[in-house]
């Protein structure tokens, strides 16, 4: 059981924000949208009480006080699956996070196994012998809570420190959204509707026996409902559509160039800042052949207008589902870089550098050529006398990528020290109070 709640836990901790979208989707199907700002604050305090409740398992500390908790826990847990697993309001419950997707028949049914254990463990409590001074066992798990915690909330402020869904760095997207031959497809049970002339009244027919006479019956309607889902790709909801209604998607999988794909999948919760920020990325274009620059967003056309238009951005927005959005980058606005179809990159936006912190001269190139032009210029421009200047002069592949790679490397290597540094002072802290248990 204790392994059951670490596992559980520590992949809820890596990615807090994971948790609270799935406690927005509870808090929506059961028509509690007013508690929605409670989402991310259960999210982390959540993956932190399942990580503790696992430890102090393995450890025996406070055993009958433990088993109680874990058994209401379970209960509580155990009944709203089945609630779930009857009316399926949400797909996936979260359990395991994204690192492992159970159904909601699935997770009720490994619920009920679990519970077997917990009862066993309930009903022999007071059998169990505590040896270990109760102040000090208590003062380790809050220890171990605060810190806990305090990593799901590095998690939540940067980039998950293990990725778990299908667009981490280095997936191949083309190859994640492939179908292979042979593996189960949809299967679908059609229901066909027809009207006695006679009679008037409506039956319903499979696609085997529905009735030939037409002089009796007449078609009024199909339905299709589907009985059992088929393979489906790791990535089969990647689209990404321009203001005219074509998707990119392909244009960005097969350019040899780099393509930064800028994610927001709410303009008006994203930091706006870094959406300002992002301004000199996108006129890199106007040095760089290799280089391309996409704004998503599941935001409206009118908010995209109101906010591009308040925050002067010269940039254009594509659209995108909220949820793909939100799957690509954990980070509002949150950075993918991409080359041949392949992610080479992840930032979020506090993680994500300036151009100018890369490369001051490249930053004053823009600034001078995204400058309005003098009297004299324009007025020969407008005379038809030259056409805007083209500035393809550099090549984006020569330097940025690795200064900007090497960037990224260096704040997850921060994220690992942090994991080891926490992890080593668990360690210190269990090995100065823990006290072994009699048997």
């Amino acid at each position: 059981m204790g392994i059951v709640f670490i596992f559980s836990g520590f992949v809820k901790a890596v990615d807090p924000l994971g948790s609270a979208y799935k406690f927005a989707d509870y808090f929506t199907a059961f028509k509690l949208g007013f508690l929605e700002f409670l989402a991310l604050p259960l999210g982390i305090f959540l993956s932190a009480f399942e990580l503790i409740l696992g430890l102090t398992l393995i450890l025996g500390y406070r055993r009958k006080a433990i088993f109680q908790i874990l058994m209401w826990f379970m209960s509580f847990f155990t009944l709203l699956t089945f609630i779930l697993a009857l009316f399926n309001p949400v797909t996936d419950c979260g359990c395991f996070g994204d690192a492992l997707i159970l159904t909601n028949w699935q997770t009720f049914f490994k619920n009920v196994v679990l519970m077997v254990f917990v009862l066993i463990l309930y009903f022999g409590r007071n059998s169990d012998y505590n040896s270990g001074l109760p102040v000090r066992e208590w003062m380790v798990v809050g220890s171990l809570f605060l810190f806990t915690s305090l990593f799901s909330f590095w998690n939540y402020r940067h980039l998950p420190l293990i990725d778990f869904r299908s667009f981490d760095v280095g997936t191949v997207i083309r190859a994640e959204m492939e179908i292979p031959d042979g593996v189960p497809v949809d299967e679908y049970e059609t229901k066909l509707i027809y009207r006695n002339q006679e009679t008037g009244k409506t039956s319903s027919f499979s696609m085997e026996d529905y009735p030939k006479d037409t002089l009796q019956w007449e078609f009024v309607d199909s339905e299709s409902k589907l009985v059992k889902r088929g393979y489906e790709p790791p990535i089969h909801d990647f689209a990404i559509m321009d203001p005219y209604g074509f998707d990119l998607v392909d244009e960005i999988l097969s350019d040899g160039g780099y393509s930064l794909v800028m994610v927001s999948h709410n303009l008006a919760a994203a930091d706006q800042e870094a959406l300002s920020h992002a301004l000199e990325w996108s006129q890199l274009e106007i040095f760089a052949s290799d280089f391309s620059f996409y704004a998503v967003t599941s935001s409206s056309s009118a908010e995209v207008e109101s906010i591009s238009e308040e925050l002067g951005l010269a940039y254009e927005f594509m659209a995108g589902d909220e949820i793909m959005l939100k799957t690509i980058v954990r980070s509002n606005p949150g950075f993918m870089l991409v080359k041949n179809g392949i992610i080479l990159g992840k930032w979020a936006y506090r993680d994500f550098p300036l151009l100018e912190q890369l490369d001051p001269h490249w930053s004053e190139l823009i600034g001078n050529a995204s400058a309005p032009l003098d009297e004299e210029a324009q007025m020969l421009k407008d005379a038809g006398a030259y056409e805007e200047f083209s500035f393809d002069m550099v090549e984006f592949d020569h330097f940025i990528p690795e200064l900007l790679l090497n960037e990224g490397a260096r704040k997850r290597e921060n994220g690992v020290s942090l994991a080891f540094i926490m992890t080593l002072m668990m360690v210190v802290l269990l090995s100065a109070y823990i006290s072994p248990v009699k048997a």
